[in-house]
């Protein structure tokens, strides 16, 4: 009912009558995860109506919201939607190799747990891509407008998000899955198929959201990049480039990068998602922030961040006669070209040792001249934000030392080894004169994404009829 009239003024009769304690009551009673599934969507959407414009009560009761036990519950529920999600995700295309998805079933399926390894023995491989790229379009299912509670909770409420990160054990189908881990394993499955719907796009970006408001939390920032928060996370490897696969538990901020890195690498099309790339890059940038300052050296396969990075500016420079006019583009460029600035001017304090840090200044020299393409194809020379003039000054110091290096040789091409060689001495004479404060960032505040925000909330009312309607059916 709270959905089919979310654009009438009878929904204002449930913020005068507050249905909050009820909810959380039954919630607290529920015996079942399934029983807490539809109280806590029932409650995102409360919260969400009329945010905007006047004090919603719904939403000033999560912000003092202390039973811990609900809070519990909830998350686990959290989990338990996002593992079945992305299941469905794997039904329509196994994207783990064969042995190694294999071994993981066999071993589960001799505990009566198979479901764990998504469902690849009772899901049919399909003769065809096109039956497999509509059910992409199809899916995540109505059940994840449960992701927008999650992000007010998120947003609302420390404790709430000290127990997401830090709860373990989805459900008893998934024993080796926190339910932290599965919100990072769906939204890896979500930003791979973003491009496909707005709705995948909607639901991508609102997990995103959840991200940066936890990195933000110094304490919580902490533990996902220490090796206390160890985990297994299943990420989306349904679309070529794939990034290295992991076996092994790793720190939580490793399979952040990564989710982050297919993000931007899988949604490169003319009509950019801005907002969407505003939203990686922001997670990579706290990211490397606390690192830096922590001084925290994260073993990680960070060459394909650079070369991530470095492949979109590419692109952006390829394509700039379309992408020009969008709108916040030029705060997209600068997050971009700022991140990389800052990942050359304090590499050092957490790359794992000098030759992640030779690769990255190796990778910048690479692209050489498209950075002053796109220095002029955005006009950024006018823009006082940016670091571009920085990557500039470095990639133009060490193409005159290469210069130099290949002058009285018989080749004028150098090999990788020759090339650095030459960074490594490249180092004495450099000079990185970047800009001050590059490692801080504006904290959160969800009047800067109200336009979004309330286009996603739309996108969770219609899923919630949709799921109710479905549920009628059968």
């Amino acid at each position: 009912m709270v959905a089919g009239a979310y654009q009438t003024g009878l929904l204002s009769y449930f913020t005068h009558r507050d249905l909050f304690p009820s909810l959380m009551k039954y919630i607290q009673d529920s015996e079942i995860l399934q029983q807490v599934e539809t109280p806590f969507a029932l409650l995102g959407l409360l919260v969400n109506y009329n945010k905007f414009e006047f004090q919603n009560p719904y939403r000033m009761r999560l912000d003092d919201f202390v039973n811990e036990k609900v809070i519990q519950k909830i998350v686990a529920d959290i989990g338990h939607v996002c593992a079945r999600e992305r299941d469905q995700y794997v039904a329509l295309q196994e994207d783990l190799p064969e042995g190694w998805a294999t071994g993981i079933t066999n071993t589960l399926s001799s505990l009566t747990l198979g479901v764990f390894a998504g469902g690849s023995k009772q899901a049919p491989q399909s003769s065809s891509a096109e039956p497999v790229a509509d059910g992409f379009t199809r899916l995540p299912s109505p059940h994840s407008a449960i992701l927008l509670g999650t992000y007010d909770f998120a947003n609302a409420n420390k404790l709430f998000c000290f127990n997401l990160v830090v709860q373990s054990k989805v459900d008893a189908h998934h024993p080796y899955e926190t339910p932290f881990a599965a919100l990072l394993s769906l939204s890896s499955y979500l930003l791979q198929h973003s491009h496909r719907t707005t709705r995948t796009s909607a639901y991508a970006y609102l997990c995103l959201l959840v991200f940066r408001v936890i990195l933000e939390d110094q304490v919580l920032c902490k533990r996902i990049c220490d090796e206390e928060g160890k985990t297994s996370v299943r990420l989306c490897r349904q679309r070529q480039p794939n990034l290295p696969l992991i076996r092994t538990e790793r720190i939580i901020a490793s399979s952040i990068l990564d989710l982050t890195i297919d993000g931007i690498n899988h949604n490169l099309k003319r009509r950019l998602d801005v907002e969407l790339y505003i939203a990686l890059l922001g997670i990579i940038h706290r990211l490397i922030s606390h690192l830096s300052r922590a001084r925290k050296r994260l073993q990680y396969h960070w060459s394909e961040l650079w070369r991530s990075l470095l492949s979109f500016i590419k692109f952006l420079t390829s394509y700039s006669a379309t992408l020009k006019s969008l709108a916040h583009m030029h705060t997209l460029l600068d997050s971009l070209v700022n991140l990389i600035a800052l990942s050359l001017s304090v590499g050092e304090s957490f790359l794992p040792g000098p030759a992640d840090y030779d690769d990255l200044f190796y990778k910048l020299v690479e692209t050489g001249d498209i950075l002053t393409k796109f220095r002029d194809a955005y006009d950024l020379q006018k823009r006082s934000e940016s670091s571009l003039p920085t990557l500039i000054e470095v990639s133009k110091h060490y193409d005159e030392l290469l210069q130099q290096s290949k002058s009285g040789r018989k080749s004028k091409q150098l090999n990788p080894t020759q090339v650095s060689s030459v960074i490594k001495q490249g180092y004495e004479t450099l000079n990185i004169s970047t800009k001050d404060g590059l490692d801080q960032y504006d904290k959160f505040r969800e009047a800067d994404h109200k336009s979004l925000l309330k286009k996603i909330a739309r996108v969770a009312v219609v899923d919630v009829k949709n799921r109710f309607r479905e549920e009628d059916r059968t």
